[in-house]
């Protein structure tokens, strides 16, 4: 268990007061994108000039042990699912560290840090947006537009995102920065599989297909049991790999599409080619013990299992959404498939699944084009970027009268 101090005293030592200090509030820290992401910012920023914190409204927080400094992690719980009292407590701890700069991210915990923000007289207040094309409940709605005076900057990991962001909520585009996620591609690397294989019970000459994601219904797992079916007509030797759980607590009806994806699976047949590894703290491991992931979103910002799967050499078939065309050269380092098209997705994966020397080229460009274009440190410096700015224009903005 890591050591963490509880509604906000933080545990180490006087921080210098020249670099500027950024607290990164956040529902959960649960296996999830916009959890990652915000650990690997945490470990990446650079320690001379940011003094990084996260604050989590859920004490549900494995992904903590990830982080290289646990004291950088700090608790002010919901008692319940409308706890008015988060935002007096969480303004208490941006004062006590002193914050110049709160970053939201996911609903409950975005709110939170515009109103404590507000409150604790926090310079520069960001706001997430971390997916494109979901719907919106009118409350989440209601409270975006009250509160939307409380934020200077959107920050959206895809293009698609900050569109649709504007859209919905109406900020002009100038507000809106767009940074790509970053993955660690030291963990993330090629590595030899033959021990995961066996302890997955993959036989020799078997092929694994990886599904990387919650069982939510945002990710779509039907598609990829519909064209399952077709990929082992084609290649019968082949298996399916399945990593993620149902949302913490059963969240937004996971439960309920959980029950339904297993029935379908028992439905189709198939049950005897999966295997269902759960939330799994080694995935690093597992990408290389497959030959091809896929990802069958309905909707995304920018996945964090793509450029996972990318950097560990392993190429990867995606749905056409959001910017993923972007982030997936198609043909290159794997192959973008049209959404709900369960036949072209079966043809792309089997067309890598035959073809070994398209697997090793895809292999190849996949963690090149990953390491180039997506390693932490590119994450760490573009945000490390736009943190400036923000800061540097309110302090601007402040020295001449205008709040």
């Amino acid at each position: 268990m890591i050591p963490r101090d509880q509604e906000g005293d933080c545990a180490g030592q006087q921080r210098p007061e020249s670099r500027i200090r950024v607290v990164q509030v956040i529902s959960n820290l649960e296996f999830g994108g916009a959890q990652r992401q915000v650990i690997e910012l945490t470990n990446n920023m650079p320690a001379g000039e940011f003094d990084m914190h996260i604050c989590s409204l859920s004490d549900y927080v494995p992904l903590g042990e990830q982080l290289r400094e646990p004291h950088r992690l700090h608790l002010v719980t919901k008692k319940w699912k409308f706890d008015a009292t988060v935002v007096p407590r969480l303004a208490a701890l941006l004062r006590r560290l002193k914050a110049d700069i709160v970053h939201g991210y996911l609903f409950d915990a975005d709110i939170a840090a515009r109103l404590a923000g507000a409150m604790a007289g926090v310079p520069v207040r960001i706001s997430s947006e971390r997916n494109t094309d979901y719907h919106i409940k009118r409350r989440q709605l209601l409270a975006f537009n009250m509160t939307r005076r409380y934020v200077d900057l959107v920050l959206a990991n895809s293009h698609a995102g900050a569109a649709f962001n504007s859209r919905m909520l109406g900020h002009p585009m100038s507000q809106y920065r767009v940074i790509h996620n970053g993955v660690d591609t030291v963990r993330f690397a090629p590595r030899d599989s033959l021990a995961m294989r066996a302890e997955l019970g993959v036989a020799d000459g078997e092929l694994l297909v990886g599904m990387f994601g919650s069982f939510k219904q945002q990710k779509n797992h039907p598609l990829l049991f519909e064209a399952a079916r077709t990929v082992l007509q084609h290649a019968p030797n082949t298996r399916f790999l399945f990593v993620g759980e149902m949302l913490y607590g059963g969240m937004h009806g996971s439960d309920e599409y959980c029950r339904r994806v297993h029935a379908l699976v028992d439905e189709l047949g198939i049950r005897d080619r999966c295997l269902f590894a759960g939330n799994r703290p080694d995935v690093d491991k597992l990408y290389p013990a497959c030959e091809v992931t896929v990802l069958p979103s309905l909707f995304e910002g920018t996945p964090n299992v793509v450029l996972e799967s990318m950097a560990s050499g392993v190429p990867v078939v995606a749905t056409d959404v959001s910017d993923n065309r972007f982030i997936i050269p198609d043909g290159k380092v794997g192959y973008v498939v049209p959404l709900h098209d369960a036949a072209v997705l079966a043809d792309r994966i089997v067309a890598i699944l035959r073809n070994p020397a398209l697997r090793h080229s895809m292999s190849l460009a996949a963690r090149q084009w990953a390491v180039t274009e997506f390693s932490t440190a590119a994450l760490a410096g573009k945000t490390a970027q736009v943190y400036r700015e923000a800061l540097s224009c309110k302090r601007g903005a402040r020295a001449h009268g205008v709040s």
